[in-house]
Order: C-alpha cells, then sequence, then structure tokens
C-alpha cells in the first residue's frame, strides 16, 4: 500500500505532450492580456506599444520554443526527440496545420531565437529578445536604443522576469511522474 503512495506515476511521451500542451497553452492564453498590459506600461518606452492584448500567436510561439528548448536538460536525446515530436504533432493539430508545417515553424522560430540571441546560450534570454524583435519594440524606446535597434537592458531585464513565468518546471514535474516510452 505505502509503495503505490509513493510511486511515481508513469506518462508516455504522448500523455506527458499533452499535459505540457495543454498548460503552455492555458497559461498563455490565460495571462497574456496581463503580460501585454505589463509591456506596454514599461517605464523604458518613450511611446506606449501598439499591439492587442489579444496578439498572443508570437508569445505563444516564443513560449513554446522557449521551453521546446529546455528539453534537453532534462531527457535523454531518445527521449528528448520522441517528446519532441509528439509536442509537434499535437501544437500542428491544435493549430489546424501539418506536422511538416508546424515543424518548420517552429524551426523558423528556433533559428530566429539563436540568432539575435548570438553568442548567448541563455534560453530565457533569447525568448526575450525574441519578444521584443517580434512585437518590434524597439521603435517605441528612446532614440538611442531606437536607433541601434536594440533593447533597453533594463527592459530586456523586466522582459526576462515575464518570461520567466512561463517556463515549464520540469523539476517539479519530474519529481512526480516518470516518462516511459511505448514499446
Amino acid at each position: 500500500m505505502l509503495q503505490t503512495l509513493f510511486r511515481k506515476k508513469r506518462y508516455t511521451e504522448d500523455t506527458l505532450a499533452n499535459v505540457f500542451v495543454n498548460g503552455i497553452i492555458a497559461s498563455v492564453d490565460d495571462s497574456f492580456e496581463d503580460v501585454a498590459m505589463l509591456i506596454k506600461s514599461d517605464g523604458e518606452f518613450e511611446i506606449t506599444p501598439e499591439f492587442s492584448s489579444t496578439d498572443s500567436d508570437r508569445f505563444l510561439m516564443t513560449v513554446l520554443v522557449g521551453n521546446l528548448n529546455f528539453l534537453p536538460r532534462y531527457f535523454s536525446a531518445v527521449e528528448e526527440q520522441m517528446l519532441r515530436k509528439c509536442i509537434i504533432r499535437k501544437l500542428a493539430t491544435v493549430f489546424g496545420t501539418t506536422f511538416d508545417e508546424f515543424k518548420a515553424h517552429v524551426e523558423n522560430y528556433e533559428d530566429f531565437m539563436w540568432r539575435i540571441n548570438h553568442p548567448s546560450n541563455n534560453v530565457l534570454y533569447g525568448m526575450s529578445k525574441t519578444v521584443f524583435y517580434k512585437y518590434q519594440l524597439a521603435q517605441y524606446q528612446d532614440e538611442y536604443f531606437r536607433e541601434m535597434n536594440a533593447p533597453n537592458p533594463i527592459l530586456l531585464k523586466r522582459l526576462d522576469d515575464i518570461m520567466r513565468n512561463f517556463v515549464w518546471d520540469w523539476d517539479a514535474y519530474l519529481a512526480k511522474i516518470k516518462l516511459t516510452t511505448r514499446t
């Protein structure tokens, strides 16, 4: 009896991908309006950024791609590849596209994130910069940073604080479950 109380639940990659996808989408859907308000009201902007508080698609893609880039820290290469494929398959279904089309979209976002974040390998920092550039926030900053087309470091730090809330807590989750592969 006690053994079953303390045993981790076993999840297949399909179940884990389902929980992950639903959790990420729900967190962005539930909070993007607040995120947009935080960004728009940041004191580092000279002009209030103009984007809709319902324009969450670019933010969602940034969160998804950032979280996919954390997978290798928690899973073996084989587990990570299986889980990644399963996540992309589920997302393709959610967004009404094919696996290959959505995979290409994810890869484009990843390439963009790594390109603007080079030489840093900090995923969180890359997520913040991706939000900055995808929402074209440079044009709303003071003249110095606007002309450089670069984020003000203070603004970037605040974006890091926002993005930190959207990083999946694999440590806590994996303390409760064990990934089992289908045979």
